[in-house]
């Protein structure tokens, strides 16, 4: 691609970057299936934690809000860390920290599997959530890296390793941990061994890349188009995005299992291959949204993804279970759309941030995520379940705000 040189003006455009030789280089696909792999065993842990909710609020008599503590617990340990550890390695990457953070993860699992109340449980959620604020920005990192220039496409690939993990937890869980009890969550510490074996391999790839050809390309400078103002005022609408999309998430990842048993009286098995339904259609969103992005304009693809959810969210509260089933299974394809094509378009606003950018839109929707679930269950406690996902339906409207970014178009003529 030739550099285009974008004038600021009413409708500014994110300006085409200069070529890179990371694109003569081809995209590294051993690399992407590598990282992608580890993202699914990381997130497919970080799943558990979630699909073992109601083995928990059973063992240990938990109210919603209590419930909504855990996931706050986890996700605000991993959003606090995540822009400072990608602010740290922008400066001075750190190949083998993939490895080290997965050992946190391990203990996590450990301690879970043999919590005996509930800060116990907390303190496990704490390490799984630090395992994770090290594995995102270093290796969303490494897809950038592997990329050879298709930036949504390795971030896709990137992710939806991660979608598959966490759809795969309740899946699991449901087959092996409801039956067996909680102390058969130790048998997952066995993914975390296998994440570290592979991503000591990717950190020898990433040692020996971050200072050639590709490693030059991902952590140079390049002229975006835009001011400073306009910078900072299209970060600030992919956090409402952002905001948005994670906030009414945490109310299906949280509470789907709850809102089917109560609304419906399925049984917590049945409820959590519900829940694999909608992660499932998140799986299938992610692969889609960066590939589409890369050929129509990552606006496009935000802006269609998040205010494209609104009605199928709104139609959720009156929905029989059949079609509850059905609509989140669309609602989760549609909103996970979003993601890779945000984060993407923030790199590119941002050049040569790569560590600090991916660690902070992955911290701050950890964040929201975990804001979310204990908000909402804190209002599930004073009305109810039902109550919960009647209000949070309208959260994707402020997709509209998605007309305010930059147009990118111009990027993707010829």
């Amino acid at each position: 691609m030739n550099e285009a040189t974008i004038p600021v003006s009413a409708a500014p455009s994110v300006a085409e970057p200069a070529t890179k030789p990371a694109e003569q280089s081809g995209v590294a696909y051993r690399i992407l299936a590598s990282i992608s792999v580890s993202h699914m065993l990381n997130d497919m842990m970080q799943s558990i934690l979630i699909a073992i909710y109601p083995l928990l609020q059973g063992s240990f008599n938990l109210s919603f809000a209590q419930v909504g503590s855990i996931t706050l617990t986890y996700q605000f340990a991993s959003s606090i860390l995540q822009p400072l550890i990608g602010h740290f390695t922008d400066k001075r990457p750190k190949p083998y920290s993939l490895c080290i953070g997965m050992g946190s993860t391990f203990c996590g699992l450990i301690l879970l599997s043999m919590a005996w109340n509930f800060p116990s449980v907390l303190v496990a959620a704490l390490l799984i959530g630090m395992g994770s604020s090290v594995f995102h920005p270093e290796s969303s990192r490494v897809a950038r890296l592997a990329s050879g220039g298709r930036h949504g496409l390795a971030q896709s690939i990137f992710q939806v390793g991660g979608n598959t993990g966490s759809s795969l937890g309740p899946l699991l869980a449901a087959l092996i941990i409801v039956p067996h009890g909680q102390s058969s969550v130790a048998w997952f510490s066995l993914a975390a061994l296998l994440a570290m074996f592979i991503l000591f391999h990717v950190g020898r790839w990433y040692a020996a890349n971050m200072t050639g050809v590709r490693g030059r390309a991902t952590l140079s400078k390049v002229e975006t188009g835009l001011t400073h103002k306009q910078v900072k005022g299209a970060l600030a609408v992919l956090m409402i995005l952002i905001f948005s999309k994670f906030f009414y998430l945490s109310s299906l990842t949280s509470y789907l299992t709850f809102y089917l048993i109560h609304h419906f009286g399925v049984s917590i098995q049945n409820s959590q291959y519900c829940l694999f339904v909608f992660l499932f259609g998140v799986a299938l969103g992610t692969i889609a949204g960066g590939p589409i992005g890369d050929h129509i304009g990552r606006k496009r693809v935000i802006l269609s993804s998040i205010l494209g959810a609104a009605p199928f969210a709104l139609m959720l509260p009156f929905a029989s279970l059949t079609w509850t089933i059905v609509l989140v299974f669309i609602i989760g394809v549609i909103l996970a759309s979003a993601f890779p094509a945000i984060l993407v378009y923030a790199q590119e606003l941002m050049p040569g941030k790569i560590g600090t950018v991916s660690g902070l839109f992955f911290g701050f929707a950890f964040g929201m995520a975990g804001v979310g679930a204990a908000a909402l269950g804190s209002l599930a406690d004073m009305t109810s379940i039902e109550f919960v996902y009647q209000v949070s339906a309208f959260l994707p409207l402020l997709g509209v705000a998605a007309f305010l970014l930059p147009n990118d178009e111009e990027r993707y003529r010829g």
